[in-house]
């Protein structure tokens, strides 16, 4: 763990424009700490390969600590705990990337320490049957215990993490963003299940600019951390085809869920199959082979039952309706069930949060379990 001192003085390097982690690792290598490099002479840091004049033009300690300050405060106050890339907590296989950032921020109950941790990512306009595959495959890698990383984007990336809590697993959401704040809007209702079987990381400051080009930083941080990059859904262009890339660069493994040549949302993962830039992925048993994981059978989790115990006489009453159906609208869900739709509404919220329901499009309804 650093000093507070070192952290203050390794959060102002952070701040100083021009440097990037992959520069930040070269002066901290050089010098030896935080500090050193805003106290060490120009002349002799310009010695180090690759570094100019114009990299260490903005390295004035008076322009970035009061900044710094101002994030260590908000950090200590909000109980926000951090990892630093030559701290023995830093994930193992972040640490192998160059570009891996020099710090960065976490909240909930993280643990990414000799873990299987695989990302799964894809498009936000995710289809029922990627929903399905997805589910799917979280379920059959649970016994496996593994860490689920995504970026809580709608879609794939929220299908994943939902999933994970289902089925009592950790999982992580990369965000692009400080963590003051929550985007999307509507997820801030998986927040708190999410902290419970894990957390949010990011690399962003709280003031950080809300920016398009963050999604694309933050990308690298989900293949990094991950052994394997999974996509289950992504249309010709997509950021989860730049994440992929991304984990090829990394050496790591990545698979694609093939779909119809016709269908829109299929094009990026059979590109990706076509050219050799992943695994084909039907289901886990393709992902635990190519990774060489070993499925050490466990007796089922009582998830059902486990369900029944934490129901309401309303959720219950609302998930047995739902199980004799193949779906339903709310309007018909809450008047079969003699339930007004404001409070049908929030049960329904309650028992997808629980894993027992999930939503549909345009208002409609299922049971899972």
């Amino acid at each position: 763990m650093l000093s507070t001192k070192e952290l203050l003085y390794t959060l102002a390097l952070q701040r100083v424009p021009n440097l990037g982690d992959t520069t930040i690792k070269k002066l901290l290598h050089l010098v030896g700490s935080a500090e050193g490099v805003f106290k060490e002479k120009k002349a002799h840091l310009l010695k180090i390969d690759g570094i100019g004049q114009i990299r260490l033009k903005g390295l004035d300690e008076s322009l970035q600590l009061p900044e710094a300050e101002r994030e260590l405060q908000f950090l200590e106050s909000n109980a926000i705990d951090y990892y630093y890339f030559q701290d023995r907590t830093y994930p193992d296989l972040l640490k192998q990337c160059i570009d891996g950032p020099v710090l960065f921020f976490s909240r909930g109950h993280i643990d990414l320490k000799a873990r299987k941790i695989i990302s799964i990512v894809g498009t936000r306009n995710i289809t029922p049957q990627g929903m399905l595959f997805c589910e799917k495959l979280v379920e059959s890698l649970s016994p496996l215990d593994p860490v689920i990383v995504s970026g809580f984007a709608y879609g794939v990336d929220i299908t994943a993490q939902k999933a994970a809590v289902w089925n009592g697993l950790q999982t992580i959401g990369c965000l692009a963003h400080g963590l003051d704040q929550v985007y999307p809007k509507p997820h801030r209702k998986y927040m708190k299940d999410i902290e419970k079987h894990g957390g949010f990381i990011t690399e962003f400051w709280s003031d950080d600019p809300f920016e398009r080009n963050n999604f694309l930083k933050r990308n690298r941080i989900i293949a990094g951390l991950s052994e394997a990059t999974v996509v289950i859904e992504s249309a010709e262009k997509g950021g989860s085809l730049v994440t992929a890339d991304i984990a090829n660069s990394y050496n790591r493994e990545v698979f694609a869920v093939p779909g119809r040549p016709s269908d829109n949302q299929s094009k990026g993962c059979n590109n990706l199959i076509k050219t050799q830039g992943a695994h084909i992925l039907t289901s886990a048993a393709d992902l635990i082979y190519q990774l060489g994981w070993e499925l050490n059978e466990k007796p089922t989790k009582q998830r059902q039952t486990r369900l029944f115990e934490d129901f309401s006489k309303d959720e219950h009453t609302l998930w047995k309706y739902l199980k004799s159906r193949d779906k339903q609208l709310l309007d018909i869900i809450a008047f079969d069930c003699s339930i007004p739709v404001f409070k049908a509404a929030s049960l329904l919220l309650e028992l997808e949060l629980k894993g027992a329901v999930r939503p549909l499009p345009g208002k409609w309804f299922e049971a899972v379990v």
